[in-house]
């Protein structure tokens, strides 16, 4: 039984959005992919805000008829995007993930300025994390944030890169070091920074093998300058409010990896149930047969652990006492999908390797992602060791 961990409600749920995106978005999905339109990603994204589910994480702002919403439907709502188009998932994923340490740290007139706007769908948000010299070691950040003692502001200089949304956001959550006499685990601040703000500018734009549509690029911050009001938290408190993102990150991450998963199963499941080799249909051979079972029974695995990972952080459970099974949702549901796209290419053979007969060699681009941004499968296979052996120090 797949859903093993949703309740009806949930179920009707992911019911009702698996309709809107058929609806809404499944339609733009070649102009995302064969043109990098961002203008139909704009469109899609303004109707999710307008249908009030970019508010699901938020309980006090959302309206809607879920009684009591959460992670587990932005799970969802990741899962159901990223079935039809990853890189459009990676944009809205990406909004919510700037939304999210707003929510939870900004100061009221930084909340309400930034806020609203992007779960309404009228804005997009970026999240500023790697760098050119530093990847999952966070603690090794070089970007400075400095307080300008004068006037009280802070100024923020150093270079970001493989940043979602870069040049397309209107919020941007910049991670930096303000105290470098201190362990970086207790010298790192974020900071809100608005869009336009002098001193910031997109040096370059990436063209990637997948999650086309997707806006990805560097971001460079030459001492610019933030009033005090968009501090998130207190100074030092960064790392924290990073680490509390990390497993909204994953989890989610289990939904995007899912819906590549489900998407490229279907494909793969539809090929070998209509093609006909050597007088009988492709599915009845046992290496075929073998592909698909273990295809299934991935995806299911996947699906149980991203949905106790998402129950779980609605219940109230996060920092330390989640990161193992938000590791693990993420882990195991980005290499499911890479494992399904690589079959499915597999399964239809030549016709998985072109655009003329299907998504299928779309999807296989797209997957590759999936276990490296959010933390690498290296990088969370060690939170998930250490979680289980907390008196050995690994070397990395």
């Amino acid at each position: 039984m797949r859903d093993f961990f949703l309740s009806d409600e949930d179920r009707t749920f992911r019911a009702e959005l698996r309709d809107f995106m058929a609806r809404e978005l499944m339609p733009e999905c070649a102009s995302i992919e064969n043109h990098k339109d961002w203008e139909a990603v704009k469109r899609v994204v303004a109707r999710l805000g307008a249908a009030g589910y970019m508010k699901l994480m938020f309980p006090d702002l959302y309206n809607g008829a879920l009684s009591r919403p959460g992670l587990t439907h932005a799970t969802i709502l990741s899962e159901e995007a990223a079935y039809h188009n990853y890189g459009f998932e990676t944009t809205i994923a990406t909004a919510i993930s700037c939304a999210y340490p707003l929510h939870l740290f900004a100061r009221p007139e930084i909340r309400d300025r930034y806020l609203l706007p992007i779960l309404e769908g009228r804005a997009v948000g970026s999240i500023c994390m790697t760098e050119p010299n530093v990847g999952s070691d966070s603690a090794g950040m070089e970007t400075r944030i400095t307080r300008d003692l004068a006037t009280g502001d802070y100024l923020i200089s150093g270079k970001k890169r493989y940043i979602s949304n870069a040049s397309k956001s209107d919020c941007y959550i910049v991670w930096g070091i303000s105290d470098p006499d201190v362990a970086p685990q207790k010298g790192m601040s974020a900071m809100a920074v608005p869009a336009g703000t002098p001193g910031m500018s997109f040096p370059r734009l990436y063209d990637f093998m997948g999650r086309r549509g997707c806006i990805v690029g560097e971001v460079d911050f030459e001492n610019v300058r933030v009033p005090a009001e968009n501090l998130l938290g207190e100074e030092g408190q960064g790392f924290r409010i990073m680490l509390k993102a990390f497993n909204f990150e994953r989890t989610i991450m289990g939904g995007s990896g899912l819906g590549v998963a489900r998407s490229a199963f279907d494909i793969a499941r539809a090929h070998a149930q209509s093609r006909n080799s050597f007088g009988q249909l492709l599915g009845q051979k046992q290496l075929i047969w073998d592909m698909v079972a273990e295809m299934s029974w991935r995806i299911d695995a996947a699906e149980l652990l991203t949905q106790r990972a998402a129950k779980m952080y609605d219940s109230g459970i996060d920092g330390k006492d989640l990161m193992r099974e938000a590791a693990q949702a993420k882990l195991v549901a980005t290499e499911t999908a890479n494992f399904c796209a690589d079959r499915t290419v597999q399964i239809l053979g030549g016709d998985g390797l072109t655009k003329q007969y299907g998504r299928a060699e779309q999807i296989y681009r797209d997957a590759r992602a999936l276990t490296i941004a959010g933390g690498t499968t290296e990088m969370v296979r060690y939170l998930i060791a250490a979680s289980e052996l907390p008196q050995l120090k690994p070397n990395l």
